[in-house]
């Protein structure tokens, strides 16, 4: 006899930890969590020292390794997308940045049909429930206190910093208070998911203190394979563990499995494009055209600068000081182990069209990639950046029935005339603001992409070759009510179906304009209301700043 769960929640990263944690504090409900990546030891130093962030990535025992699709503006080249294989899923590799987005992409959310309580009135109040905000005033009406994720803020002490802060001002932007607060808009040293020199997952901050719990069971190496229906209903779960196939039964079941897994797993169990699942074999159970398109991402550059002086944190990638570093943070949880190094950075508008900021900075005292590689040359600095609201659109396509077989991606990157113009004018702000006064004293020139790329082609020929994603795959399960939506936005159900719901990045309908675990940690709080059947939190009517209307 197959066992049978109340709810079992597929995937074990950032929401589907939310939500074990917040369903299973009723005792009346029993939980399952199947997660097919492997747990998130306590031993493991690549996991928890923030500064090791780069060794995970393209890990094979940190990193699904997702690739696209040959992407056709990106001179055919195929995007890696790190995807964390571990308990926390990607919150366990990310780059532990906390930004909430802009008020208005909620706002932009809530002018959808049917999408009305997804403003940011409705949602700021889930954000502070999740929240402990550590750097934030205990009266601010924006930030929260006592919630279990611990964001501290970034010293962003170094001197390349406070140069870069007076270069943004310079050119002509402001600075901020809090990103996340009253003003998004401008630069300010960065929330990080931190607590202590250690990272502060998505696990760490509610899915272990929950597992001591009786009703709940969390199962790793446990790949899901489809979801069992009785006619649209659905009733459990297939998944592999330990080399065989098992059964188990729910009373619903949770797909929390991000942008590429949830429609992933919704194809195999027969939901989405009919004509496509059929001409793979697949039984259709219910057609939903629009499981798997819609995918929004971000990608970014690095634009890289020498530095004249030996102020950036260039020797740290030294081996020889990796003993020191190792051994400040193991027994101190201090020195350049226990910071992310993305300290700092902030949000501006490319051109006077946009509502809000549509390009994003993170500012490193360092030049490095995100795999740690870093190029010749020393010291040095440089700033991530690209567009927020791109209005590209890709997709994600199942090529067969098996569960091992990744899905193709495809993103569509720059293939729109306004990501095109809003790429050039990325670059251009970026050199602008790096050739201010104030970093003079440290600029040694430019390493990437050098002065020889100035043209607006030559521009757009650097990204294509040079670009990298962002890692922020999104809405591919995207709530709302018309013909093309996965989601309910009142119940997170999947339309035309019962028993099942998607909570995760996928639901989002448009990408915000900063890292998406912030937003997708407040829609997993909020969605553990929705189905509990509990009374939403109050509207939070505070007011923020704005400038123009929504963008369309």
């Amino acid at each position: 006899m197959a066992p049978t769960y109340d709810v079992v929640i597929v995937g074990g990263g950032s929401a589907g930890s939310v939500l074990a944690d917040r369903l299973s504090a009723d005792p009346a409900i029993s939980v399952l969590v199947l997660e097919a990546g492997r747990p998130d030891y306590p031993w493991d130093v690549y996991v928890h020292m923030p500064a090791a962030l780069t060794f995970p990535i393209g890990n094979r025992f940190y990193d699904w390794g997702y690739e696209s699709e040959p992407e056709q503006n990106l001179n055919g080249r195929r995007i890696y997308h790190a995807r964390g294989k571990l308990l926390g899923g990607s919150s366990s590799i990310n780059g532990m940045i906390f930004q909430r987005g802009n008020p208005l992409d909620y706002e932009r959310w809530g002018a959808d049909p049917g999408m009305e309580t997804w403003d940011y009135a409705h949602c700021l109040p889930y954000f502070k429930k999740l929240e402990d905000a550590t750097a934030a005033a205990a009266d601010d009406e924006f930030r929260g206190h006592g919630g279990p994720l611990t964001l501290e803020r970034g010293p962003a002490d170094n001197p390349l910093i406070g140069a870069f802060f007076g270069a943004a001002q310079q050119a002509g932007y402001n600075l901020t208070d809090d990103v996340n607060g009253y003003r998004q808009e401008g630069f300010a040293a960065f929330d990080r998911t931190i607590r202590n020199g250690r990272r502060w997952s998505a696990t760490r901050a509610y899915l272990r203190p929950a597992m001591r719990r009786r009703n709940l069971t969390v199962r790793t190496r446990a790949l899901a394979h489809r979801v069992l229906f009785e006619g649209t209903r659905a009733v459990g779960v297939v998944y592999e563990h330990g080399g065989r196939l098992e059964t188990v039964h729910a009373g619903e079941v949770i797909l929390c499995g991000g942008a590429f897994n949830s429609p992933q797993l919704l194809q195999l169990s027969g939901v989405g494009n009919a004509a496509e699942l059929g001409a793979l074999g697949i039984e259709v159970v219910a057609d939903v055209p629009g499981v798997g398109e819609h995918l929004q991402d971000h990608l970014e550059v690095y634009i890289q600068y020498a530095s004249t002086q030996p102020v950036s944190m260039q020797p740290y990638l030294k081996w020889r000081h990796r003993p020191w570093i190792g051994a400040a943070w193991l027994f101190g949880r201090t020195g350049p182990g226990a910071t992310n190094h993305f300290e700092s950075g902030g949000f501006v508008r490319s051109n006077d069209d946009v509502a809000y900021p549509n390009l994003m900075f993170h500012f490193l005292p360092i030049a490095v990639r995100y795999d740690g590689s870093s190029p010749a040359g020393g010291h040095g600095y440089q700033v991530h950046v690209g567009p927020m609201y791109s209005d590209a659109r890709g997709s994600v396509k199942v090529l067969s029935s098996d569960p091992r077989a990744k899905p193709a991606l495809r993103f569509n990157y720059l293939s729109t005339e306004t990501d095109r113009r809003e790429w050039v004018e990325a670059v251009r702000v970026a050199r602008n603001i790096l050739n201010q006064p104030a970093l003079a004293p440290f600029n040694g020139g430019e390493l990437s992409p050098g002065p020889d790329v100035g043209t607006d082609a030559e521009i757009l020929a650097w990204v294509a070759r040079d670009a990298e994603t962002a890692l922020h795959p999104s809405c591919t399960c995207r709530m709302g009510t018309d013909n093309m939506s996965v989601v309910d936005p009142a119940t997170m159900v999947v339309n035309g179906l019962s028993g099942v719901r998607v909570v995760d990045a996928s639901v989002f309908p448009y990408i915000t304009n900063g890292n998406i675990y912030a937003p997708t940690m407040m829609v997993a709080e909020k969605a553990a209301d929705l189905i509990l059947g509990r009374q939403p939190l109050a509207p939070s009517t505070v007011e923020f700043y704005r400038r123009n209307a929504l963008p369309h």
